[in-house]
């Protein structure tokens, strides 16, 4: 299996198309905690994320952000005509209203 980084240059960005907020943890906002979580995903050849890792942490939000990006579908990218894996950064941002 071919596996294309989004980072490696001329792959074409995915759209997302499907997009689930995600869930503020109530111990999350009891601490006043927000900010960035960003992931690491694995988009397969249908536009859904096969796995997510998260790369910069937040301690009280990694799991609500991995939970969210896990439920967001993209556009299939493809590379010479073929479909292909992306392995895309995403960023989950919680911000306390």
């Amino acid at each position: 299996m071919l596996l294309i980084s989004r980072e490696a240059g001329n792959v074409p960005v995915p759209k997302k198309i499907r997009d689930v907020r995600p869930v503020y943890p109530p111990e999350a906002i009891s601490a006043s905690v927000s900010g960035m979580v960003i992931v690491e995903a694995l988009i397969d050849t249908e536009g859904a994320v096969r796995s997510a890792r998260v790369l910069r942490s937040i301690p009280l939000l990694d799991q609500a952000a991995v939970d969210a990006v896990q439920q967001w579908r993209f556009t299939p990218t493809t590379l010479d005509g073929v479909t292909v894996p992306v392995v895309m950064t995403l960023t989950v941002n919680f911000v306390r209203q």
